[in-house]
Order: C-alpha cells, then structure tokens, then sequence
C-alpha cells in the first residue's frame, strides 16, 4: 500500500514538474514574441537641419619628387603653372620657356571636407591627387593651395609633406627593359592638418526657437514614432511632422540651453519603423542582399538551360483540440530548379527568395542568369520586395 501511494505521489510531481516546465516555456516563447525591435538613438535616425559638411576643393603643384613628377611634354598645364607662380614670385621667363623639362613637380588636385562650426585657425586633414602622369608623389611637398567652396569664396589654404601610403621599385636600366614593383597606390596622398581655415561658413541653427531634424530615411511611421517620443518627454505640441522626413522641434532661445536640449534629444531611443523589403542585386558580382526575409508567390520560370518553380503545397487539418475546434489551413512552400543535364536542386520549406538564390549558385548560376530571374520574378509579381540593381 505505501509502495503504492508512494508510486501515486512520484507521479504527481513528474507532472507538476512536467506543468512548471511547460509553462516556462510557454514563458519563454511569449518574452521572445514580445521583444519590442530594438531601439535606437535619433542622432543615428535623423540630423540636424542646418548642420551638414561642406566640401573643398584646390589645385596646386607638388614639388621635390625625386624624378617621379609629370611628363611636361604630354601636361603642358603643369608648365604653365610653375611659370604662373613663377611669375607671382618675381622671376620672369623667357618665353621659350614653355618647353621646359620638369621632373620634380606634379599637377594635383586637393580636396578636403570643411565640418560644421568649422573656425578660422582649425586644421583640416587633406587628401592629394595627382591629376597629370606623375608615377608617384611620394616625398613631395605641396605649396599653398587656396581651397575654395561651392560658391567660389576660399575656406581654406593648404600646404605641407604629403604621406603616401605605398612604395615603388624599379629595377633595371632606364630603357623600359627593367623590372618593377608597385605596392598600393602612389599617385594619391594624404596631409593630416595640411589645411587651415580661414572662413567660417555661417549656420542657421541659431535663428529662432525652432530646429528641424531630418530623417537620414523617409518613413511615415518612424517620423511619427520620433514626433511622439519627443512630445512623451517635453510635452505636447513640442514636436510635430512636416512630412516623412523633416520634424520641427521647438528648442530653447538660449544658445546655451539650446545645445543642451539638442545633445539630450539626440540621445533619446526610438523604435524605428520596419522598413519595406529590399533586395540589393549586384550585376557584376552576383551579390543579393537582403534588408529582411523575403517570400515568393508561386511562380515558374524558364531562362535558358534553368527551370525555376515555385509551389505552395496547402494542406488542411480538421478541427481537433489543439486546434480550437477551428480547421487550420498551413503552407508548404516547394522550391525546383532544373538544368537541362539533369541535375535538380530542390529547397523544401519555406519558398523565400535566399533559398532559391542559394539553390541558383549551388547549379552555377551566372549573375546574369541571377539577375535576369530576379527581374523577371518582380515583373510577375511574384516578388515580395524593391529590387535595386547596382
């Protein structure tokens, strides 16, 4: 008897045990369920209007190349601007001097990217270009180049060594019959701090009380989710939507406060919306990324020598306990891909778009052939997503 009971109470605790740990599980799944997406700061959703880089961009000569500069006879623009500056500087030349021989000098273009704030007295790295036939700029020095925005106005004036990342051998004799090596690139070159800042570009940020903030991507939904947020925190009214990309933010007066307010703001989290699906298609290398799962309707396709199929095998359960006393309809997505010489890929499962990408490169699929599938999916409607080709 006690043999008995201790058997009946053993078993009421494996299926106490069996219930907690089936809860758990049941737990579990619903926590993973409700994960919200992942929040994300709106300095990396959105920027400030008004605040944005500006570029720059100079011509000059690089000089004391050891050899390696242009060829004057095939870049006569480099000749005329040593005269030029020759000139500037008071030597006057003959004028037979148009022919003159230069190894040691080269033709560059500099340009550089001018911050925001950016105040006279700051220093700007720059990056040197060789624009004629110069082999290498390797230990050359550039003069002072004037760099110039947009609108014609000089920001800046460069100067300085120029660091080239990569070396050149040449080994032989001078006739072209030696031998050479080349690592990296050598007619580019960079000058960290090579520029100075001599004009500040004016900012409109500190006009008024209101500052706008511009979605890096226009969404309906995450320009509302960030105009919420923002009147969540400071109040109703704050913030408002201009449309999917642009949100006015009433901010302090003060300057002062006004940082203040723009740095908190900036550091607030936001769940971005979900962003439509997207299938990125290089045609040169066959590379497809995709932004999220993407699905196929059913469809069939024939290119070439492959035969693409896409079926939905539906299958209908009766209604059951487990099932709510409802009928269950379930799909059974089937992928085939067929060669002419036989061999047939099939993916069973779910038919989204990485497993028939996957089947298409497992048979040797050109890109060609992948990109010219692809396109004839999206133009069936059978694919679920934006295709961009690159």
């Amino acid at each position: 008897m006690d043999t008995t009971q201790s058997m009946l109470d053993g078993a009421h605790r494996t299926a106490r045990v069996c219930k907690l740990l089936l809860l758990a599980a049941i737990v579990a799944v619903a926590a993973v369920l409700a994960t919200p997406a992942k929040a994300e700061r709106i300095k990396d959703l959105a920027s400030i209007g008004g605040v944005r880089n500006n570029q720059l961009l100079g011509y000059g000569l690089v000089v004391g190349l050891d050899g390696s500069g242009d060829q004057t006879t095939q870049t006569p623009f480099t000749v005329q601007s040593v005269i030029s500056m020759l000139q500037q500087l008071g030597v006057n030349l003959p004028t037979s001097s148009s022919s003159l021989q230069l190894k040691n000098v080269a033709a560059v273009m500099v340009t550089a990217t001018l911050p925001p704030f950016s105040q006279p007295g700051q220093q700007l790295d720059i990056t040197v270009s060789s624009m004629g036939n110069a082999k290498s700029l390797r230990g050359g020095t550039l003069l002072m180049t004037p760099l110039k925005g947009a609108d014609g106005q000089v920001y800046g004036m460069a100067q300085g060594n120029v660091l080239v990342g990569g070396v050149g051998v040449q080994a032989g004799g001078g006739g072209g019959g030696g031998s050479s090596l080349t690592v990296n690139h050598l007619s580019v070159g960079k000058i960290a701090g090579g520029a100075t800042v001599e004009r500040a570009v004016p900012t409109t940020l500190g006009e008024g009380n209101m500052i706008k903030l511009e979605l890096n991507s226009a969404d309906f939904a995450t320009a509302s989710r960030v105009v919420e947020a923002i009147n969540d925190r400071y109040g109703a009214g704050i913030a408002y939507a201009l449309d999917s990309r642009v949100i006015r933010v009433q901010a302090p007066s003060s300057s002062d406060q006004r940082v203040n307010f723009i740095g908190t703001l900036q550091d607030m989290q936001v769940n971005p919306a979900e962003q439509s699906a997207k299938v990125i298609m290089n045609a040169r290398t066959g590379s497809v990324v995709m932004n999220r799962a993407v699905t196929l309707d059913t469809c069939a396709i024939s290119h070439g020598n492959l035969s693409v199929s896409v079926n939905a095998d539906t299958q209908v359960s009766q209604p059951n306990a487990l099932s709510g006393g409802r009928t269950v309809v379930t799909q059974n997505p089937q992928v085939g891909i067929k060669q002419d010489s036989g061999k047939v890929m099939l993916v069973k499962g779910g038919a989204s778009l990485a497993e028939v990408v996957k089947a298409l490169n497992a048979i040797g699929a050109t890109p060609q052939d992948l990109l010219s599938i692809l396109q004839a999916m999206k133009a069936a409607g059978a694919l679920r997503a934006e295709l961009e080709i690159i």
